[in-house]
């Protein structure tokens, strides 16, 4: 379970969200709107994670404009969560 908090709550609420991630919740913190940390029960093995340049999509060549209206930042969100 993944739950999305502003550092403001955060702040207001460290306690309790200690003892909720003590029994498995994960928190992903905003700061500014923005993600900025996660909060994960250290019993909880890390995500093996891939090198960038593992990903076929790093450093693709441009297929063209968007027809959509995106912005290329737009479409990063989309695809790297950012």
């Amino acid at each position: 379970m993944n739950i999305t908090i502003n550092a403001k709550q955060l702040r207001a609420s460290l306690p309790k969200l200690v003892e909720r991630v003590r029994r498995g919740a994960r928190f992903t913190v905003l700061y500014r709107s923005r993600r900025a940390f996660q909060i994960v029960p250290i019993d909880e093995p890390e995500a093996p994670r891939t090198a960038l340049e593992a990903d076929p999509l790093y450093r693709a060549k441009a297929v063209g404009r968007s027809r959509d209206g995106r912005t290329a930042a737009d479409h990063d969100a989309v695809l790297y969560g950012s």
